[in-house]
């Protein structure tokens, strides 16, 4: 899923506004960095959800998941 394209496309029209300059434009740089740095650690809590528990279970969130991931194909003859 593509996170952080509406800052990134404020940051790279700001350089092309400022000659590429990073001093001129560090407001949107640092929002770029900011989105980036929350997805990262979005995209990291939701693979430490997506890990079993020591006991196997799953949760139903998880279930629906690996379902829609992998979907059985059943053919009727």
């Amino acid at each position: 899923e593509a996170t952080c394209i509406t800052e990134m496309s404020v940051m790279m029209a700001c350089w092309k506004q400022n000659d590429f300059n990073d001093a001129a434009c560090a407001e949107e740089i640092q929002t770029f960095y900011d989105c980036v740095a929350k997805a990262e650690k979005d995209r990291k809590n939701q693979n430490e959800e997506d890990t079993l528990t020591p006991r196997g279970n799953l949760t139903s969130s998880q279930v629906n998941r690996l379902l829609r991931r992998f979907p059985q194909i059943t053919r009727y003859v």
